[in-house]
């Protein structure tokens, strides 16, 4: 509840108020009362309440007065006003006080309970702005949590005790995982807000292109969850999505620590976009379907058509080096047969290496380094056993995927160097946003979420928050300006809002923070 304290002359009224009014019922408790500012002031100080209701023309210090003493050391505290004197001069110098209500008397119960309701509705959409704000470094530590997960390295209780730190609820009889790669930014934003209406689900940013979502339920109900989930997702891509989109769901499993499995099925699956583009809904079923031999009679029996440079391609521009085993484990299966013919073998590896040559080379990096990277001038030896042959296809891929991540990092450092330019020069201006940046610097605002996050290790928002922060520490240290001032100055156009922010990442209001530090 927040607190609420009453400054009132006239003792008739201030009883009136205090007895007559139901707090509770609004959400308030009444701390405290006074007669005139002078005796409200210590009281006010000791109980710093959320609420002060105050009469303007009070003997030895009148209502302007102490919203002018309160507004300075509690930047934060909403202020009524009220007044029998319906005289804009008051209401001028209310307004200027930055007083949130300013009432007439004879004060009704209808009057005062909308203003204090337009007072909690306010405290709430803070609430709401803060929590949307934070949203986007939640989802960033959802990513590092089930890190480690998948990894499956922690034990049930080391998970549980993250998931606790996470504040996730995570007890649940079944758990069912669904990767999801929509490029399509409406039809993506419309799939997590759905997703978003089950709390038995938790949606987390798995990769620059890939969202994952947790299913939790009863173990006998799971998979039919799952089906009715994934029958959204086909419906909604099919129907909006105008650009790539790919999904694919696990088996369900009974713990929480058997995830990682779960994660290697799905993984799997996921990764057969690469094998069959065509096809959206990435099941078991196709992945099965590509672990068995078929085709056309060239190369001793074995179809030299599957062996299609495009996905080979396609893994190089968008996977990542995780998935490279999955990748090709899947990629081997759909040839079928490999170790029948070293004459195909021979065919395959050279297709592979020229495939990533040209694409090094389409990025702008050497092929030199590639070659000698890889040991390109042992690739007959590399032949002679399949088990090699696929270690070093494995190796071929990795040292791609390194030199295209190193050559994206240096792109990727260009343009963050230039955000953060952008946004150095820009954090003190309100209304500052992803969007904004990302178009000032010329890349998709989902882009560049993921590359600042990712470059960062700190979600945009953060970081600005960050640096409005420490701007507004230096401006309190000096003690020349009040807090509404330097709110303005670091780019909050709310006073109060600034004062709500600043105590949710300090821990400390702007006044104790003064306080403390302005001698120092």
């Amino acid at each position: 509840m927040l607190k609420v304290f009453l400054v009132e002359d006239e003792s008739v009224v201030r009883q009136a108020l205090r007895d007559n009014i139901p707090w509770q019922q609004y959400g308030y408790r009444f701390v405290g009362e006074a007669g005139d500012g002078e005796m409200a002031l210590p009281m006010i100080r000791k109980t710093v309440p959320d609420v002060l209701i105050t009469d303007i023309k009070m003997p030895f210090m009148d209502g302007l007065a102490l919203s002018h003493i309160v507004r300075a050391e509690f930047p934060d505290m909403k202020i009524v006003i009220i007044s029998g004197y319906d005289d804009f001069e008051y209401a001028r110098q209310a307004i200027s006080e930055g007083v949130d209500e300013y009432l007439l008397k004879p004060i009704t119960r209808s009057s005062l309970q909308k203003a204090l309701a337009d007072l909690r509705e306010k405290q709430k959409n803070y609430l709401k702005k803060f929590e949307s704000e934070m949203q986007e470094y939640e989802q960033y530590a959802l990513r590092s949590f089930f890190e480690k997960v998948f990894e499956g390295k922690l034990s049930a209780q080391e998970l549980y005790e993250e998931a606790g730190r996470q504040g996730l609820e995570i007890n649940a009889s079944g758990y069912n995982l669904i990767l999801l790669g929509v490029q399509d930014d409406l039809c993506r934003e419309d799939i997590l807000r759905y997703f978003l209406r089950f709390p038995e689900c938790i949606v987390f940013r798995w990769n620059m292109n890939t969202y994952g979502v947790l299913l939790m339920g009863e173990q006998k109900l799971l998979r039919g969850r799952t089906d009715t989930h994934m029958d959204y997702i086909e419906r909604a891509c099919r129907a909006t999505a105008d650009r790539e989109w790919y999904v694919a769901a696990g088996e369900p499993v009974e713990r929480f620590s058997q995830l990682s499995a779960c994660y290697r099925q799905v993984n799997h699956r996921y990764a057969c976009r690469y094998l069959a583009p065509e096809q959206h809904v990435l099941t078991g079923e196709l992945a099965e379907k590509y672990g068995t031999a078929g085709g056309g009679e060239s190369f001793g029996g074995m179809d030299a058509n599957k062996v299609d440079p495009e996905i080979i391609r396609g893994f190089l521009a968008n996977g990542q080096r995780t998935e490279i085993d999955e990748f090709v484990g899947s990629y081997m299966d759909s040839l079928g047969g490999v170790v029948a013919s070293r004459l195909f073998r021979d065919y395959l590896l050279l297709n592979i290496q020229f495939t990533a040559q040209a694409y090094i080379e389409s990025i702008g990096c050497q092929q030199k380094e590639f070659l000698e990277a890889v040991g390109a001038e042992r690739i007959q030896e590399m032949v002679t056993d399949p088990g090699t042959m696929e270690t070093y296809i494995r190796t071929m891929l990795a040292e791609a995927l390194r030199l295209r991540d190193e050559k994206q990092q240096s792109q990727g450092k260009k343009v963050l160097q230039t955000a953060l330019d952008y946004i150095d020069r820009n954090y003190t201006r309100p209304g500052l946003s992803l969007n904004e940046v990302a178009q000032a610097i010329g890349v998709s605002p989902n882009y560049f979420s993921g590359m600042f996050s990712q470059e960062m290790e700190m979600t945009f928002v953060e970081y600005v928050t960050n640096r409005r922060m420490e701007q507004a520490k230096r401006f309190l240290k000096d003690g020349v300006l009040p807090a509404s001032q330097i709110a303005a100055a670091v780019g909050y156009r709310d006073a109060h809002y600034f004062s709500f922010v600043f105590k949710k990442t300090v821990g400390v209001s702007p006044r104790e923070w003064r306080a403390k530090n302005q001698s120092q």
